[in-house]
């Protein structure tokens, strides 16, 4: 079976460890967060000082996925085709427990820098999995990688890190919609999906080099900067964060 290895492992794991708290502890959330991030309901909690907003994982996606060991209640064994119609091929990594808190700015603001995406989790999707941006390796495409994806667009790395390189299958067709909030980067600025609101497809030349564009949402009715999800490269997030990312921690 060809080994398909995701090499940004070895950044991520400077981020996660494996975690050893139970897997049903119910979200707490201080008085402070914004009632749009009670969507993140796959955080274990999520509080906020004032100044930012912080989110704790234990990035167990909680849909069916061949990658859960066949114990798991989610395991699911799959043969058929994900991302670009590729053929299903499993990569030999295993979802692991992870242990990671996410600081994001309560109040995201643009960075003329635009720092690069790094790679490993560069966001956080609603479920508690990481996002990660378009590369499978320091400037390597993720066009081998793409079948190692499961039917839900995601796939671990080799300590174990699941992730979703690109648009979220299970969130934009089960939880929520394709024109959806999805998550947020580490900037605080939004990810949505691959839709607007008006049932129009997001395309690249729709969007700026950053991969968004600014206007109003339902969860933000007087207009924010927000990424999008496209089929295209760079899928998520083009030459950098829009905003001052924060920080993944352990």
């Amino acid at each position: 079976m060809k080994k398909l290895l995701d090499l940004t492992f070895i950044v991520s794991m400077t981020f996660f460890h494996t975690g050893c708290s139970k897997s049903d502890d119910a979200p707490v959330l201080s008085s402070e967060v914004p009632a749009v991030y009670k969507k993140i309901y796959g955080a274990t909690s999520i509080t906020s000082d004032g100044n930012f907003v912080y989110i704790k994982t234990k990035d167990l996606p909680d849909h069916k996925s061949p990658y859960y060991p066949s114990t798991n209640a989610l395991y699911e064994a799959y043969s058929g085709t994900t991302f670009a119609g590729k053929a299903f091929v499993k990569n030999p990594n295993s979802i692991i427990e992870q242990s990671a808190t996410i600081k994001i700015p309560l109040n995201p603001a643009i960075n003329a820098s635009h720092t690069a995406t790094p790679l490993g989790p560069i966001g956080i999707a609603l479920n508690g999995v990481p996002f990660f941006n378009q590369y499978a390796g320091p400037n390597q495409p993720l066009t081998s990688e793409m079948e190692s994806f499961d039917k839900y667009y995601g796939h671990p790395q080799q300590s174990g890190v699941y992730h979703y390189h690109v648009e979220p299958l299970y969130l934009t067709t089960v939880k929520t919609t394709k024109s959806g909030l999805l998550g947020f980067l580490l900037d605080g600025f939004p990810v949505y999906g691959p839709k607007e609101e008006n049932g129009t497809d997001v395309t690249n030349s729709s969007l700026d080099v950053y991969h968004g564009h600014t206007h109003a949402t339902v969860d933000f009715p007087n207009g924010i900067y927000h990424y999008h999800f496209t089929t295209e490269a760079p899928y998520l997030n083009g030459n950098g964060f829009y905003g001052t990312p924060g920080t993944i921690t352990q």
